[in-house]
């Protein structure tokens, strides 16, 4: 049982089954493991209604086929995320509804591996921020909500006993906007906006004991504290404290207030050598002149160049200080009106592939947060504004492929179709907006030769029976 997934550590076939789950398409992939989209499938007593939702994401973390050394490591890092999730339930971290192993010989990429089954998100920091980058370069609307909000889950997690370890906008998630207050206890901050924000990826996450907790020797480069940069790997792994968290807050507020990094460079290990030299005393710390006041002495509080200046300023001081410039913040619409007259003048599916709907919802729409009532989408209705949507099943039904952006090829771009190859769609939504290229036609291979159809804006048909496989799409100016 193949279906090669290019670029995803731990590849998982399309439609593979573990528990009461589905695989999907896959969300996100690193170092060590990879996240899938997965939906529940019908049989059991288990279900919505028993506390677990219809929709979820799948973190596989792989213990296979490894040397002793791999596996050793692999291991370690399930287990503390596992133990984690387990004793640290907090409204801003990313809930865990259960944890599976991997029973299945015939796919050694996967057999033993530890599956965590999480709550989904509908976009990531990380996302929005390279959507902005793209149209309207700066900051980031509605930073300061989001940085109270990833403040509170620091606060949280430190309360908690945990230092994060890989604080970074990849591992900031962002909810759907209808997801409503989940009761984080911030006062101010919860009366501004309802639950936007979850705290993600903790298998470099550590159980302080005391002051101090031991990591394993990775982390981001760019969010990484000096003192880490060159500090010794012990038999239990890199000392940490929760000061080395406060810097890498400090390093993303800067990013999220000014569309910067706090060092200067253009690849991580110029910023590396960049940061290095500010803590050796050989350069100083050139802050943003776009960053305002009270922000900038927040941010320079959390890059203190030593664990003992940091330390003073810990995650619930922080967290006050974050909800007080939140509030007097003077807002600037400039990004998100910079973002409409993009979409008006039909640039909607370029600025799109940047990043995933949920993310140009939160600019379009807003600050994150804000209340809608949420219901959960069936047929068509699952095919978000500005999508091209195509489903294995006729009416909308069945699986799913949704492309909003030039991203044209089913097989390798970057959005991935995994049934097309076997499986020929039977019904497709053209859910896109006004502008020049607003039809869609599609082909059955990857030349744009030989169009099998075209589907006009708001278009939605059945697909005839016994048609080629279709391979790709593309974003033209009528049918």
């Amino acid at each position: 049982m193949t279906d090669p997934r290019p670029g995803v550590a731990v590849p998982v076939p399309a439609g593979f089954r573990i528990g009461r789950w589905e695989v999907g398409e896959p969300i996100a992939s690193g170092a060590f493991g990879s996240v899938y989209a997965a939906r529940a499938v019908d049989g059991g007593e288990a279900g919505p209604g028993a506390g677990q939702p219809a929709e979820a994401a799948l973190k596989f973390l792989p213990t296979g086929t490894r040397t002793p050394r791999q596996l050793h490591h692999l291991r370690d890092l399930a287990e503390r995320e596992l133990a984690l999730h387990r004793r640290c339930r907090q409204p801003r971290l990313i809930r865990m509804y259960e944890a599976l192993t991997v029973d299945a010989p015939e796919c050694p990429d996967v057999d033993g591996a530890t599956v965590l089954v999480l709550e989904r998100a509908e976009s990531s920091l990380a996302a929005l921020l390279s959507l902005v980058s793209l149209v309207a370069p700066g900051p980031l609307p509605g930073a300061g909500t989001l940085l109270v909000q990833i403040c509170e889950g620091l606060a949280q997690l430190h309360g908690a006993g945990w230092v994060h370890g890989d604080l970074k906008p990849g591992n900031v998630l962002l909810m759907s906007r209808g997801a409503g207050a989940a009761g984080a206890g911030s006062g101010a901050a919860d009366a501004v906006a309802p639950d936007t924000v979850r705290l993600a990826d903790f298998n470099l996450a550590a159980e302080l004991e005391g002051t101090h907790a031991y990591s394993p020797a990775f982390s981001t480069p760019d969010y990484t504290p000096p003192e880490l940069l060159w500090s010794e790997i012990g038999e239990r792994g890199r000392l940490v404290r929760p000061s080395a968290d406060i810097w890498a807050f400090g390093v993303l507020a800067h990013l999220v207030l000014t569309g910067t990094s706090p060092f200067p460079g253009g690849t991580p290990s110029a910023r590396r050598d960049a940061v290095l030299s500010y803590a050796q005393g050989s350069g100083g710390l050139r802050l943003s002149p776009a960053l305002a006041s009270p922000w900038r002495e927040i941010v320079r509080d959390c890059l203190a160049p030593t664990h003992e200046e940091r330390a003073a300023h810990d995650a619930p001081s922080l967290l006050r200080r974050t909800q007080e410039a939140a509030g007097t913040a003077v807002r600037s619409p400039a990004p998100r009106r910079r973002l409409r007259r993009a979409v008006a003048a039909g640039g909607a599916a370029l600025l799109l592939m940047a990043a995933s709907a949920g993310a140009t919802a939160l600019l379009l729409g807003g600050a994150p947060g804000a209340a809608q009532e949420s219901k959960a989408p069936t047929g068509y209705d699952r095919c978000k504004k500005g999508h091209v949507c195509f489903f294995t099943e006729a009416a909308g039904k069945g699986d799913m492929c949704s492309w909003f952006g030039f991203d044209e090829d089913w097989r390798t771009g970057t959005i991935s179709c995994p049934w097309s190859a076997r499986t020929p769609p039977r019904s497709v939504f053209n859910n896109g907006v006004d502008g020049s290229y607003t039809a869609v036609s599609y082909y059955p291979g990857d030349d744009f030769r030989g169009p099998q159809g075209c589907i006009s804006r708001l278009g939605r048909t059945d697909l005839p029976a016994g048609q080629e496989q279709l391979r790709s799409h593309r974003w033209v100016k009528s049918c």
